[in-house]
């Protein structure tokens, strides 16, 4: 503000005549050295452009597969399980300057999909053909019974085009309350991950997700998309202009913040921080700890909610936005929704116009799982495989929806030693 008044001080006592004068000879000394700085400016401008085309061609190319995973009756896995499993998923290989800068090639990522349909629940995983068996051995190893297919993509059963077709739509996006560090309410802080504990004593906050998925009706859908990949240094480094640290890091940071280490005594005291901390203090800073300990994964997640004609209930839309508020704390992190299909005022959309064109790109983006790379590019959240395993796992028997299509058992197969 200070600079400000200085300036319209200073520029206040010059004629305007002389103040063009000014401006005009900077200008002029700008274009007289543009040989010298043009070719830089020119030579960045191309390569980002070829990196981007090479990239959509790279994007273009891949081939994905659609795994739905069918869950039997009874599984007596906490979610450590499906933690284990998000290690397959973990890929943080780019290959060669060669794959990267000529290829376009980009970091491998995945979607983690639960999806009601007509109140059918059902869980996908999208990935691409060179990880399907990687993926399909992981899950095995973890749960035996299950049994995994690979179907066609669901969202091809629906001609969505905006405000003339038959479907009504609503979507948004989920982004953190607080800054990533912060973890949300995971499966330990329900205790699940204590064995033994019979079902009927279970708290599973992913109950709540799969019974607002079941009571979907006839002509209704609801889909929920979780975009997975490995955390990459995203976020700015302190002291420096353009260099990045990761997520582990940016924890750590953090942690150094909320236990006060940098704070300087007062004349004549004790530098104690730790003494200084509250009991609810120690308790984030125990729970940050634990969270960058682990592997963590940029996320993206969004859901839709769609519905033919009069089948459309506004009520599913409050559902949507309160889908993840389980996993919400006070004192460490939460969800909120960020990008809606909609609008507050009538008066900031004529006629629904910008109204259709966000749920076009919303239902693209969804299509597409397009999330960390263009068309679609968002800003992530950072999950550990602890949270992102409470999020997304298969539920034991204390989600007992009716709709929640489970298998009776895997099928067996003959026993090696058979008579011939």
């Amino acid at each position: 503000m200070r600079y400000h008044r200085h300036m319209s001080d200073v520029l206040s006592g010059v004629p305007f005549g002389e103040l063009f004068g000014r401006v005009e000879s900077i200008f002029t000394f700008v274009f007289s050295v543009v040989i010298y700085w043009a070719p830089f400016v020119l030579g960045f401008t191309a390569w980002k452009m070829w990196l981007a085309y090479r990239r959509a061609e790279y994007l273009a190319k891949m081939e994905w597969v659609m795994l739905e995973v069918r869950v039997p009756k009874e599984v007596n896995k906490t979610p450590i399980a499906m933690e284990v499993v998000l290690n397959a998923f973990y890929q943080t290989s780019k290959g060669s300057w060669w794959d990267w800068y000529w290829k376009g090639r980009v970091q491998d990522y995945f979607a983690l999909e639960m999806v009601s349909i007509d109140g059918a629940v059902k869980f996908f995983i999208r990935t691409t053909k060179p990880y399907k068996n990687v993926i399909e051995s992981a899950l095995y190893a973890q749960y035996p019974d299950i049994e995994i297919y690979e179907v066609p993509d669901y969202t091809r059963y629906v001609d969505y085009r905006g405000k003339e077709g038959e479907w009504g739509m609503f979507g948004a996006e989920y982004a953190f309350t607080k800054e990533d560090p912060y973890p949300i309410k995971t499966y330990i802080d329900y205790g699940l991950d204590r064995e033994g504990v019979k079902e009927e004593f279970k708290t599973d906050p992913l109950s709540a997700v799969i019974e607002f998925l079941g009571s979907m009706g006839k002509d209704e859908q609801f889909w929920l998309q979780i975009n997975v990949q490995a955390a990459v240094n995203r976020f700015h480094k302190p002291g420096t202009w353009f260099e990045k640290q990761n997520w582990r890091k940016e924890g750590e940071a953090l942690v150094k913040k909320l236990a006060k280490a940098d704070e300087k005594p007062k004349p004549g005291e004790i530098s104690m921080p730790a003494f200084k901390l509250t009991d609810g203090e120690r308790e984030v800073i125990k729970a940050v700890e634990r969270s960058i300990g682990k592997l963590g994964f940029d996320c993206g997640i969004r859901s839709i909610y769609l519905a033919k004609g009069s089948a459309f209930r506004a009520g599913n839309i409050k559902g949507l936005a309160g889908l993840l508020r389980q996993f919400n704390t006070n004192n460490l992190n939460g969800f909120k929704v960020v990008h809606p299909t909609s609008f507050d005022f009538p008066w900031e959309d004529w006629d629904k116009i910008r109204e259709t064109t966000l749920k076009k790109k919303m239902f693209d983006a969804y299509k597409r799982r397009s999330y960390f790379y263009p068309p679609h590019r968002r800003k992530p959240i950072t999950l550990s495989s602890e949270e992102l395993a409470t999020i997304y796992h298969f539920p034991g028997g204390v989600t007992g929806t009716p709709t929640f299509g489970r298998i009776e058992s895997r099928k067996g197969e003959p026993p090696t030693n058979l008579p011939v």
